[in-house]
């Protein structure tokens, strides 16, 4: 009303409302994005689905704006004479009162580093266009209908998801985008395509595909011990000396030895080893579960070291009875199919001919009550050593 004077900090409080809610407006997509994820955990599936294509649909319509916004500043013959210079057209923009291009660009770089755009205003605009997309919708999409039973609509949203892994906001997605491909793949008997999966996942593993090995293998009793064999050789040698510990020296000296704790790579060791065990491949199969056994045991001993500081691994019988003291570790046994991987592991050192090593880890098995199914195959094993035939793909 007329002659109504506001004191200076309403005024503030308002201005500062209206900005929030401005930077709310401009980040919806986010915002819609965590709802779905709300009703998807809730089992509202349609709802979620809904909110998940909102919020793509929001994310594209923003950064359409900022394309534009972009775009009409680059198009102005001013700016057309600076030439490709980011910097110069981002002074340009703050300078001559562009505020809608200059929020494009703050935007730009809070999600892409400026530096990686080499000072070119044609490749920020590229950036800026690839952002049109949002992965993580489209991952979730694929969430809804794998949970519904949808397997090929799944595999679609999670393959298109993939194919935008560069502009993910957790590069780890990726990883796990693949493992869920892998496993529809499996899931489908498309054993092939489930194998390409499962290894481009270990590309990343700095052991399997690096350069070097010394800071892969992490075990100062390895060099206490006197048996460095590993430690300084180039990573197809390194594994070969794992894999001769393994099969002269048997599994407790191998543990003893070396510790690898790459969990993000475990899980494909792990499948691959399985894959290739019941497809009779056994040199490869003993090399995955080689890793994926180690890996496991890794995690194992890290975490009772954390609880009982001056534990030593001596034999897996002994690291069983600390296993046991521990629901959180025996949790992790069961879901990371410990006692399997150990199995599976056993039976393709049989199928090498290192009987003596099988027989180890086949002993260690037996014992352990907690190992269910894989105690009384163990158990057979010992009774009569044989290469099982494959009924299935475990």
């Amino acid at each position: 009303m007329k002659g109504i004077k506001y004191p200076v900090f309403t005024v503030l409080f308002i201005l500062f409302l209206c900005g929030s809610v401005s930077a709310q407006n401009q980040r919806d997509w986010w915002y819609t994005l965590e709802r779905g994820k709300v009703m998807f955990r809730q089992g509202d599936y349609g709802n979620a689905l809904l909110a998940f294509d909102d919020a793509r649909r929001q994310r594209r319509t923003m950064f359409e704006r900022m394309e534009r916004d972009l775009i009409a500043l680059l198009s102005l013959s001013e700016v057309r004479r600076i030439g490709d210079s980011l910097d110069w057209v981002e002074r340009y923009a703050q300078e001559r009162n562009h505020p809608a291009a200059a929020a494009a660009l703050n935007e730009l770089y809070y999600r892409v580093p400026k530096e990686s755009f080499k000072n070119s205003a044609a490749a920020a605009l590229d950036a800026l266009s690839s952002l049109k997309d949002y992965p993580e919708a489209e991952q979730w999409i694929g969430e809804t209908y794998l949970i519904e039973g949808e397997l090929s609509l799944a595999l679609d949203q999670f393959q298109k998801a993939l194919v935008l892994q560069n502009i993910f906001e957790n590069p780890g997605y990726a990883t796990e985008l693949r493992y869920k491909i892998a496993s529809i793949r499996r899931t489908r008997q498309e054993y092939n395509e489930m194998e390409r999966l499962l290894l481009s996942v270990l590309n990343g593993d700095r052991l399997w595909s690096g350069d070097t090995v010394r800071e892969a293998l992490r075990n100062p009793q390895q060099e206490n011990d006197g048996n460095a064999e590993a430690a300084d050789q180039p990573l197809p040698f390194a594994r070969q000396a794992m894999t001769r510990t393994l099969e002269n020296n048997g599994v407790n000296r191998f543990i003893t030895l070396y510790r690898y704790g790459n969990t993000e790579s475990a899980q494909a060791h792990r499948l691959l080893g399985f894959y290739y065990s019941v497809s009779g491949r056994h040199a490869r199969a003993q090399e995955h579960l080689m890793f994926a056994f180690l890996i496991q045991n890794t995690m194992i001993i890290d975490e009772i070291i954390r609880r009982h500081f001056d534990f030593t691994f001596t034999t897996l019988d002994a690291l069983a009875e600390e296993i046991n003291h521990y629901p959180v570790i025996l949790d992790y046994v069961e879901k990371s199919e410990y006692y399997k991987t150990a199995y599976y592991l056993g039976a393709s050192l049989y199928g090498n001919g290192k009987t003596a090593s099988a027989m180890g880890i086949w002993n260690f098995i037996s014992s352990q009550k907690s190992a269910g199914e894989w105690q009384a195959r163990s158990q057979a094993q010992l009774r009569n050593p044989h290469i099982e035939r494959a009924l299935e793909m475990p």
